[in-house]
């Protein structure tokens, strides 16, 4: 096939989103040679130490050869190996949860690669960088793909992308951004249990982080948002959200983790208090507001109305309303799962084709 496309794809990351990833390429591969002519190959994988490399691609038994082959690597290792083999339509893929990997992307984009990321960190550091990063990227024609930033595997983004390039003006952006504080709120409103029970079932359906305070501070919830304000240029930064959190003080910074979930209980009245005063027909939601007219950034717990888009939520759905000129009085809702690895891998996934389609 003369026309067909390889991709080079190096990922780093492979926990929960990384390994799904790797799967649901590998299992797509013979559909999207036949239907798009796209090849992809994974020549290099990483954890935070090691790598595993292989110039032909991985096989389905990547994971026993990652145990039994990978090396101690730095990113000059990785750089060093393409150039080697002189890969074309490199894509660097971002599935780590690492603060200091964002350091890695101007480099990777200076010796070719493209980067598709997971990772909320390379767009809510300072605005500087965040401008330093889209001008090194211009300078190499490269892209850099991140729908997955806000929403999981939902077409937030790049919603909000097409309507600000096609000139509508978009006013307001409100929504549960965070699937974890979705199911911990939809279950508290709707069923007669604690708070601290809710907490816990909620973490050992994997929805929280470990430290289900990285959840409850709202800073996850700040940063999808500060990620959006800045898709409609406005220039802000992370500071600039005014966040509620749901921690109290006390059980915040200087206490460890164990010692808060062993002292969650002490949540349950606060909250509890905050429900029975609610109305007959409200339940209580965490949401992001962006007012964009104002260029104000809020994260808050409020009471909303039943029948609401942001009342009807159920599990651990997100939903995003969009009011603009076009959508003033009934906004534009994207509701759907909000996290998770399969959807999230999905989400990086359609990235990846959605850049082949962009590469001669």
């Amino acid at each position: 096939m003369s026309n067909s496309k390889t991709l080079h794809v190096v990922i780093f990351g492979i926990g929960n989103v990384g390994s799904t990833l790797i799967n649901q390429i590998q299992a797509a591969k013979t559909q999207l040679q036949l239907q798009q002519q796209l090849n992809i190959q994974i020549p290099v994988v990483t954890n935070s130490k090691l790598a595993f490399y292989n110039e032909f691609g991985l096989a389905n038994s990547w994971q026993c050869d990652f145990e039994n082959a990978s090396i101690p690597y730095k990113i000059e290792d990785i750089l060093a190996f393409v150039k080697k083999h002189h890969f074309q339509n490199l894509v660097a893929i971002d599935a780590t949860a690492c603060k200091n990997f964002v350091q890695n992307y101007i480099p990777l984009i200076e010796n070719g690669f493209h980067i598709v990321s997971a990772n909320k960190v390379a767009n809510t550091l300072s605005f500087e960088f965040y401008e330093q990063l889209r001008l090194t990227l211009k300078k190499h024609q490269k892209s850099f793909l991140y729908e997955t930033n806000v929403g999981a595997g939902l077409p937030v983004i790049e919603t909000i992308k097409r309507l600000y390039d096609s000139g509508e003006q978009i006013q307001r952006i409100r929504g549960v951004f965070s699937g974890s504080l979705s199911y911990i709120f939809n279950e508290f409103s709707s069923e007669s249990v604690s708070f601290s029970d809710i907490l816990k079932q909620a973490s050992h359906l994997g929805l929280t982080e470990p430290d289900a305070r990285e959840d409850l501070s709202g800073n996850d919830v700040a940063r999808k948002l500060l990620i959006l304000a800045r898709e409609l240029r406005i220039k802000t930064e992370l500071h600039d959200v005014l966040v509620e959190s749901l921690v109290p003080k006390k059980l915040n910074g200087k206490t460890t983790v164990h010692q808060f979930k062993s002292r969650s209980k002490e949540l349950d009245l606060p909250f509890q208090k905050r429900k029975q005063n609610l109305l007959e027909n409200q339940v209580l939601r965490y949401v992001g507001e962006l007012d964009v007219v104002n260029k104000k950034l809020e994260v808050k717990l409020i009471s909303e109305e039943k029948n609401s888009a942001i009342g009807q939520l159920k599990g651990a759905d997100s939903v995003f309303e969009i009011y603009s000129e076009s959508y003033q009085e009934f906004p534009l809702v994207i509701q759907g799962a909000g996290a998770g690895k399969s959807v999230t891998a999905r989400g990086l996934f359609s990235d990846i084709v959605k850049l082949s389609n962009s590469l001669n």
